[in-house]
């Protein structure tokens, strides 16, 4: 593994960067994403990458939420921050004079949480989930990240869990569709639930936010829910049950050793990953599961961080040694 690379995890809120140093991922530097445009957020993440580099940095790995042709690096289409069709791999690298490897953002975390803390292989199947302003997934099957044909593979919050087809098959609606796993259980989605929960319920912690003038969102809802607000714990428990059907879809779908819940919806913790497994396990179906785990992310947060850089010491290793 090389001793310096370089992640960044970038998201539609916010982007991440941190150096991977002889198998210690680096304090992270952190900043609002610029999503002005794809000029704009380019130079943001060539500015990030000289706030955090040193002068021996070999590679940069960079996990963005979005389809990317991985042998080239150009992102092919993004819903949640304005890279669409930009040679990324291409472009970055040019700016910052080191190679730099594009992957989605959920599979580099995928990477991540097959290591454990010493940053060995422990899981050669495994489904990740990446709760966020979008849904993303990731996998890792049989030891290495799965791209699929067109390097978009994982895909998992654009499956469609609750699409009403009684009557007819309605035409699409763009991304995310009605009905798919993010539309209904990303951070948008905990947004939705929480004023809702706040309109019905006006003397709830989140009815006391909303009565101050004040926005009420899934942040709000998951620190009143782990105060004890029942309101608020029905929204967010509601919201881990919608995670729940997705989770099932996965084991049916891949039959893996893990299942694992990363990205900012973490901070839920334990009250997302019961509800959440609850539910799953009543639609998983039987025979399957019996030797599936399901976790929060081990390496918390920071697994979209390190996952890029291990992208990025991973590959680096592959070409040299290519390269004897």
């Amino acid at each position: 593994m090389s001793d310096s690379v370089l992640g960044i995890d970038l998201g539609g809120t916010k982007v991440a960067a941190a150096e991977l140093r002889d198998r210690r991922l680096g304090e992270s530097v952190i900043e609002p994403t610029d999503c002005s445009g794809s000029d704009q957020l380019i130079d943001q993440l060539a500015s990030l990458v000289d706030k955090v580099r040193s002068d021996d940095l070999s590679a940069v790995g960079i996990g963005v939420p979005s389809v990317v042709e991985f042998e080239t690096g150009r992102v092919v289409s993004s819903v949640n921050i304005p890279l669409t069709d930009v040679p990324l791999r291409q472009v970055l690298g040019e700016r910052i004079g080191v190679p730099v490897y594009v992957d989605n953002d959920a599979t580099v975390a995928a990477l991540a949480e097959a290591h454990d803390e010493d940053l060995r292989l422990v899981a050669h199947n495994l489904v990740m989930l990446t709760l966020g302003t979008g849904l993303g997934g990731g996998l890792v099957l049989g030891g290495r990240i799965y791209r699929g044909a067109t390097g978009g593979a994982g895909e998992l919050g654009h499956t469609l869990i609750g699409l009403h087809l009684e009557s007819s098959v309605p035409p699409p609606q763009g991304y995310p569709q009605p009905g798919s796993l993010e539309a209904l259980a990303a951070g948008r989605a905990l947004d939705h639930l929480s004023v809702s929960a706040a309109e019905a319920n006006p003397d709830s912690a989140l009815g006391r936010i909303r009565a101050a003038g004040k926005p009420v969102n899934g942040v709000q809802a998951v620190d009143a829910a782990h105060a004890g607000d029942e309101t608020a714990l029905g929204a967010v428990r509601f919201w881990g049950e919608r995670v729940g059907i997705g989770i099932a879809n996965a084991i049916n779908t891949f039959d893996p050793e893990e299942v694992v819940l990363g990205g900012g919806g973490l901070r839920a913790g334990e009250i997302l990953l019961e509800a959440a497994g609850r539910v799953a396990w009543g639609y998983v179906i039987p025979g399957l599961g019996s030797r599936t785990t399901i976790r929060l992310a081990r390496h918390g947060v920071r697994a979209g961080v390190l996952g890029a850089a291990l992208l990025a010491a991973h590959e680096q290793d592959r070409r040299q040694e290519a390269a004897r």
